[in-house]
């Protein structure tokens, strides 16, 4: 149980009850400390790269990052490229060793959405890469708003782009730093009826851990992706390391200090998504 696709998680978490942890990266020292904690439950976890991700480190180092980690690990890791914008992009990541793309369409109309992300499907499945797409917009803490998913749309597209998991938008918003998120349950309902594949939530830091467990175990949301959360936890650690020993200077030995409290808080995400322990 190693490298992994993102319809290998999935599927399985769909039939179980259970949903799978999409962890924003943004370095190596979160990388590391996700897998350890995906290892520490013996939950499956999806390592993802982001646009600040790819701004910082280039997609074909980030791969070969990722499918390091995986390859030493002991449950299953998904090396994903997150929010996906071109299609150069998501042919980049797939030339690199990503094992699933998400192509970003949502602010796009349906019929060019369905186009563009069916393109994408058509690109990926020849090397056997998961896809997942995006239907409705989910907005930005203090900056984009929302567009709710429109279920009829969301039908639609599942069935015409043949993607493996749907990123919709009910409430949820990216870059929550409080759990204040009221996910809108008759539309996740409407959704729901009329589609058979997994669903995705963005920004779920913003959605009571008690409501990601319950939505878990039972809806057909099966990927909570999770960053602010754990950019929060690795900047507490950060912070401490820093503050401890003013004269310190090594960026070695401080950003080493942030992978237990990272993982510690990535283990608690994890924890609640009510995973099967795949080392029993």
């Amino acid at each position: 149980m190693t490298l992994a696709t993102l319809k290998q998680v999935l599927d399985p978490a769909l039939d179980g009850g259970y949903a799978v942890g999409g962890l924003v990266c943004l370095g190596w020292e979160d990388m590391q400390a996700y897998v350890m904690a995906a290892e520490d439950i013996g939950a499956p976890v999806i390592l993802q790269a982001g646009p600040s991700c790819r701004a910082h480190t280039p997609l074909p180092i980030l791969g070969k990052m990722f499918r390091h980690l995986a390859e030493q690990a002991s449950v299953p890791v998904v090396a994903h490229l997150d929010h996906g914008y071109e299609l150069d992009e998501c042919r980049e990541a797939i030339d690199s060793g990503f094992t699933s793309v998400m192509f970003d369409g949502s602010r796009k109309s349906l019929s060019e959405n369905i186009d563009l992300t069916g393109q994408v499907v058509q690109m990926a499945a020849p090397h056997g890469v998961s896809v997942e797409g995006e239907i409705g917009f989910v907005g930005y803490d203090a900056g984009e708003n929302s567009h709710g998913t429109d279920p009829e749309e969301a039908h639609a597209f599942a069935k015409a782009s043949g993607i493996d998991a749907m990123a919709i938008s009910v409430g949820n918003v990216h870059l929550q730093q409080e759990s204040a998120t009221k996910i809108d349950r008759n539309a996740l309902a409407e959704i729901e009826a009329g589609v058979s594949i997994p669903l995705v939530i963005h920004g779920g830091s913003g959605i009571l851990v008690s409501d990601r467990t319950e939505l878990a175990k039972t809806s057909k949301i099966c990927k909570f992706n999770i960053g602010t959360e754990l950019r929060m936890a690795f900047g507490a650690g950060l912070r401490a390391a820093v503050t401890s020993d003013p004269d310190r200077f090594d960026r070695v030995s401080i950003l080493k200090e942030t992978i237990d409290p990272v993982r510690q808080a990535a283990r608690s995400v994890l924890e609640a998504f009510a995973a099967p322990d795949l080392r029993a």
